[in-house]
């Protein structure tokens, strides 16, 4: 979506609740910022608050991880943008959209000194609004020294949000137990997720609310004795196995824009790829998404893992989602450990 096109939608958004009470509800995504600052400062810093705030990840493309919007605190449609859930300040002590803001802080006393500050449900009720406080004679080089501190705190807080949106059915503690005593190694999945096993092939699968429009599956498995050394070659290959023996649909590895190397989990040695899969072209329809895979070794069970995570989800961003993939790869456990 263009700024411009962002931009409208924001207005219509706003318009339709306009209406609203300062106790509304605050609305618009976790991922969508408005940053409210005065038009010269905008026009000096615009370049340098896209580039750190809206930084790329790859999923089947560059996907934005935070999608951002400009609006001057003494425009037309101020008093409705300001509802938004998430808000970027940017300005002194003595600029007034900084004093509303100020004034919700329970402990004013807090926020004195120039820099990074938040408060939250200023404008409306689960409203989050982040502080860049210039000093009094601050510009754009001071909020520029503070814009990468600000994607870290905002990028951290957003991943926060999606791990606790997955867990919000409950965590399967009974599964991870019941795989420990049974499989040999354990994950920390939610409640939503079903499972099947096949020999020493293990299915993870997440297809509600409806597996045309969103899907997360794990699969796990391993060899013994441990093989040599793996890389992406080798681990691909063994991917391409667990999809041909076990999987419901083929999946085809699209490797453009492929990152793979080694990683350290919970002591053991591995190795992650992180690619795009594609059904055949003879399968009639396109899909595709993304997948990360990773290899463990489990010295005290001579066991080598492999952990294949993939995600269908079509027509909706994805940064969120493989959050959570990766989350639920990081909680893998084995052997003793």
């Amino acid at each position: 979506m263009t700024k411009l096109s962002s931009i409208s939608v924001l207005v219509v958004l706003a318009l339709t609740v306009s209406t609203c009470d300062s106790t509304a509800l605050a609305y618009g995504d976790v991922n969508s910022i408005i940053a409210v600052m005065r038009p010269d400062l905008w026009e000096e810093s615009s370049e340098d608050v896209y580039s750190e705030l809206e930084r790329t990840i790859r999923t089947v493309r560059d996907e934005k991880t935070f999608t951002v919007t400009y609006q001057d605190p003494l425009g037309d449609y101020w008093v409705e943008l300001r509802r938004f859930r998430q808000m970027l300040l940017v300005g002194t002590s003595a600029d007034v959209w900084i004093q509303e803001a100020l004034e919700k802080d329970s402990d004013r006393s807090s926020i004195t000194r120039p820099g990074l500050h938040q408060v939250g449900d200023v404008w409306a009720r689960g409203q989050q609004v982040t502080i860049v406080l210039l000093p009094d004679d601050g510009g754009v080089q001071e909020l520029r020294s503070h814009l990468a501190e600000v994607h870290e705190l905002l990028d951290g807080q957003f991943r926060t949000y999606a791990v606790n949106r997955m867990y919000m059915s409950g965590v399967d503690t009974a599964l991870a137990d019941t795989l420990a005593i049974v499989a040999g190694f354990s994950l920390t999945l939610p409640m939503v997720y079903r499972w099947n096993r096949s020999d020493s092939v293990f299915l993870f699968r997440n297809d509600n609310p409806d597996p045309s429009e969103l899907i997360r599956q794990i699969g796990v498995t391993w060899k013994t004795p441990i093989p040599p050394d793996m890389r992406q070659e080798e681990v691909l290959e063994w991917r391409r196995q667990l999809v041909a023996d076990h999987y419901s649909e083929p999946q085809d590895h699209a490797l453009e824009n492929s990152l793979s190397g080694p990683l350290e989990h919970q002591g053991s040695n591995g190795y992650q790829v992180q690619a795009e899969w594609r059904n055949p072209p003879d399968r009639g329809w396109p899909a595709g998404g993304a997948f990360i895979t990773r290899v463990i070794v489990c010295e005290n069970q001579n066991r080598s893992y492999l952990l294949d995570s993939w995600l269908y989800a079509p027509g909706r961003e994805k940064y969120e989602y493989m959050i959570q993939l990766e989350t639920i790869l990081d909680s893998f456990r084995c052997g003793s450990a």
